[in-house]
């Protein structure tokens, strides 16, 4: 698994001579050339920040909304709970992709298209069943003597949320937030059909621009590799501890 990345790293500090002569030799890595040319002769911080603006407001609005929708179909007996988990979980079952052509025009009529807000009401509505599906199956473990007790010191509905029940929840939360920002961060189909603008368009779109007709600067398209992948690992290192909490949350009682 490691393999591809190795090598997608030692190519990065090569020209594309060296990555053709010696593909599998270790680099000097205070070569970083390829790096300087990327962040200064290109777009690439422009498609770098676009990614994390969308990436993050995504994740955000999907936490918030799907820890919401959760805690109301796990935590509050209601007719309607299995009727409304249900409609979540149809989401997971339908490829909005197959929805595209009505989507782009729902967007053209709503002004949404070519700007950033085009991609995260999209990536918010495909990260919402899973959100909902995994955060409503946590909360529902819970005891509900958490809640009373918290009712009978006289706290309310949102504090009882805020400060009893979201705090247990964070391992479902990771989980939730690396789920969908892996695929968010690396989607390419719906930049390419939303956005037209260069200075709208995210990393997975930009870096295409690297690669030309009749030839490809494979030392700089691989440090522009390296630079995209850079963010979305240092995340799932940092909320690693959290995401193997919530896999292995219920294993044992």
């Amino acid at each position: 698994m490691l393999y591809p990345v190795v090598v997608m790293i030692f190519s990065a500090f090569k020209s594309t001579a060296e990555i053709f002569e010696h593909p599998f030799a270790i680099p000097n890595f205070t070569q970083v050339q390829n790096f300087a040319r990327v962040l200064g002769e290109t777009s690439m911080p422009t498609y770098f920040m676009n990614s994390i603006v969308v990436t993050g407001t995504s994740i955000v609005l999907i936490i918030v909304l799907g820890t919401m929708a959760g805690y109301a179909i796990a935590r509050y007996e209601s007719r309607t709970n299995t009727f409304i988990l249900l409609f979540f979980l149809a989401g997971l079952m339908l490829p909005l992709k197959l929805a595209v052509i009505p989507l782009f025009i729902l967007l053209r009529d709503l002004s949404l298209l070519d700007s950033r807000w085009s991609l995260i009401v999209t990536y918010t509505a495909i990260g919402l069943p899973s959100a909902v599906f995994i955060m409503a199956g946590f909360l529902r473990s819970l005891p509900a003597e958490l809640e009373d007790a918290a009712r009978i010191d006289g706290a309310s509905e949102p504090r009882i949320m805020w400060s009893v029940m979201l705090p247990l929840a964070l391992p479902p939360m990771a989980i939730a937030a690396i789920q969908n920002a892996v695929p968010i961060w690396n989607d390419f189909f719906f930049p390419l059909v939303f956005i037209q603008t260069d200075a709208y368009k995210t990393l997975p779109q930009g870096l295409t621009t690297f690669m030309g007709e009749y030839t490809t600067d494979w030392g700089m398209l691989f440090a522009g590799l390296t630079i995209a992948a850079a963010p979305i690992t240092l995340l799932y290192i940092a909320l690693s501890r959290q995401f193997i909490q919530g896999m292995t949350a219920g294993a044992v009682k």
